[in-house]
């Protein structure tokens, strides 16, 4: 045997039976001047917990309006404080580039007061060889800034190379350690002549190119002393500082010696150089007029 369906009313009716009440009580309390009385008494009971309710939903609501908004603050100071960090990291950046390229002029300027009596040119590295060294690199001046091939570059302390290749707008630097380069050097204390060579496998090893054929016939010449280009040179102009002996020793043959020195130029970083342009076969000619 079915069961009949249990009757159930609507939602919405029971909300709009209770508003009707609700409407009624105050009706009757407003035009019968009911202030006590079981009708005080039911107010009591049904809308004083009710405001309360709706005074605890409203204060709860207006807290967290009011966190969210303070959240929102937060966060808009926070990007602005980012903000102003990313600019302050940029401007400190920014000098710090200055600087360092301030120091490199500076070093370049003290350079230039080192050779006086030679005529140089700036120029700037635009690129160079695969690798870490700058045995070959490409600057940015050329012919038409009166740039010649086998003048010599200068940058740091001393001598950084020769220059192999030229056009209008740029020219190409081979350095003193790169494999296929050879230097006729001299030790300045003893002025004994002798032969560097590159070598970036030692460069790689130890930061050393190698030196050879050093006729050192009173046994003088020691670790420290500078070595410079010599005054028989066909292509380098004389006394420009290459670096400092790092170790020599007898060769075989009782005559000569072999050994290393460190250059002065960081030929791991290079940026700007010095051109020289007066050309060792100029200044030879001047002075074999003279």
């Amino acid at each position: 045997m079915k069961r009949k369906p249990q009757f159930t009313l609507p939602t919405k009716y029971i909300l709009l039976g209770m508003t009707v009440l609700c409407v009624t009580v105050m009706f009757l309390s407003f035009t019968f001047n009911l202030s006590g009385g079981p009708l005080n008494a039911v107010a009591g009971y049904v809308f004083v917990p009710m405001q309360k309710g709706i005074n605890a939903v409203g204060g709860w609501m207006s807290e967290k309006a009011d966190n969210l908004k303070n959240l929102n603050d937060v966060m808009q100071k926070n990007e602005e404080l980012q903000a102003q960090v990313d600019e302050l990291t940029a401007e400190l950046n920014t000098i710090k580039l200055e600087q360092y390229d301030l120091d490199n002029y500076r070093a370049l300027l003290e350079l230039d007061d080192k050779y006086p009596s030679y005529k140089k040119v700036a120029a700037n590295v635009i690129g160079k060889d695969s690798g870490n060294w700058f045995n070959t690199f490409i600057i940015d001046k050329g012919s038409k800034d009166g740039i010649e091939k086998d003048m010599n570059v200068i940058a740091g302390s001393g001598l950084v190379g020769i220059v192999t290749d030229v056009a209008p707008n740029y020219a190409k630097v081979k350095s003193i350690i790169d494999d296929t380069s050879s230097v006729s050097g001299m030790d300045l204390a003893t002025s004994d002549n002798c032969i560097i060579r590159g070598n970036l496998q030692m460069m790689n090893e130890n930061q050393e190119i190698e030196l050879s054929d050093l006729k050192d016939t009173d046994d003088q010449v020691q670790a420290g002393d500078q070595i410079v280009t010599s005054y028989i040179s066909d292509k380098y102009l004389q006394g420009i500082l290459i670096g400092y002996i790092k170790d020599v020793s007898v060769d075989s043959n009782n005559l000569t010696k072999s050994g290393t020195i460190t250059p002065v130029v960081d030929f791991e970083h290079i940026q700007e150089v010095l051109v020289i342009l007066d050309k060792k076969e100029d200044v030879s000619g001047e002075l074999s007029g003279q």
